[in-house]
């Protein structure tokens, strides 16, 4: 079936692309008209999961300050469920007229793969407007565990095969597929103990019903400072500014990257000119300190692109989650 995925990409990666430079339904003269009133009344982002997760308030943060700059209203509708994928098919459908954007994440990718039944191409269906945080994951434990470092952990888990439970918050989530693509590289047999949300979990990796967890700093960053987590290492190529005594897995592990992201995309066909205001606008926003520290609280690192580029990572990060589904089998509930 790998196979078939990379023949099946090759097709949307250029039409997904080249909706970056100019593809579109109407005449050109439309486009550049539509550019000089754009927007001229409220703009909907719509985010496919409830309030108060980190991907959540990275599209209010990004909603205030395109309201603020651009002088019209940016609000965000949440449309939980599926996996983001209602969210996602509903922006599909809607005019590719800049007022209906999605707060896209990394979910999208991994929805490629996990669902087969889903009424849209991703990267066929969408055209990328901009890019706006990559999201660090920490691995952390409970501090009874007996490991304070990743070398530590992969020892006693060689030594314990089967015995350590990594809990998650379900299948095909990031912290199950970050903790997959670790046991993998690292070569380890860790126990996935699937839980309904980060909630339950994480109560009870506290109590010690479960051993470790790879999830977001937001999620974990109070337990992590009142000391009822143990962190091990961050799942980003480097260490990260919120945990900057905290390694990298890949410090231990070569090769070893996991690592969310949140971004905007819009229905594909949407004119060219509409993209690039909001590309400028959401670049002029992750350049500011001021907004670029509100990231960092949230464990993102400001990851500003040019449409094409964004599309060109959604494309390599999808191949890549893939295969790492597929190796291992997931299946959504």
């Amino acid at each position: 079936m790998l196979s078939s995925w990379s023949a099946t990409v090759k097709l949307p990666r250029r039409k997904f692309l080249h909706l970056t430079v100019g593809t579109a339904a109407l005449p050109v003269a439309s486009h550049f008209a539509w550019a000089q009133t754009y927007p001229s009344r409220p703009v909907r982002i719509i985010a496919g999961f409830p309030p108060g997760g980190f991907t959540d308030t990275t599209a209010r943060l990004i909603s205030n300050w395109l309201s603020e700059r651009i002088g019209q209203q940016f609000f965000v509708e949440n449309r939980p469920g599926a996996g983001s994928t209602i969210a996602t098919e509903s922006v599909v459908r809607s005019p590719p007229d800049g007022y209906t954007l999605l707060n896209a994440t990394d979910a999208n990718a991994y929805n490629a793969t996990l669902y087969d039944n889903l009424k849209f191409n991703f990267i066929n269906d969408m055209t990328p407007v901009a890019s706006i945080g990559r999201v660090a994951f920490v691995m952390v434990v409970n501090p009874s565990f007996a490991a304070k470092t990743v070398p530590e952990f992969i020892a006693n888990a060689k030594a314990n095969p089967g015995k350590i439970n990594m809990a998650t918050v379900g299948p095909g989530s990031p912290s199950q597929l970050f903790g997959v693509l670790f046991k993998s590289m690292a070569g380890v047999d860790l126990v996935t103990v699937n839980y309904r949300g980060i909630g339950p979990a994480l109560l009870d990796l506290i109590s010690g019903r479960v051993e470790v967890i790879f999830t977001s700093i937001a999620s974990t960053i109070e337990y992590i400072r009142s000391g009822k987590l143990r962190p091990l290492a961050v799942t980003t190529a480097q260490r990260i500014d919120l945990l900057p005594e905290v390694s990298s897995i890949g410090e231990f592990v070569s090769g070893y990257e996991s690592a969310g992201w949140v971004g905007l995309t819009a229905p594909a066909n949407t004119p060219q000119e509409i993209v690039a205001i909001l590309n400028k606008h959401v670049n002029a926003a992750l350049a500011d300190p001021s907004f670029k520290a509100k990231l960092i609280d949230l464990g993102e690192t400001p990851f500003a692109n040019t449409p094409a580029d964004f599309g060109r990572f959604i494309v390599e990060y999808t191949d890549k989650w893939a295969k790492v589904i597929r190796a291992a089998d997931i299946k959504p509930e």
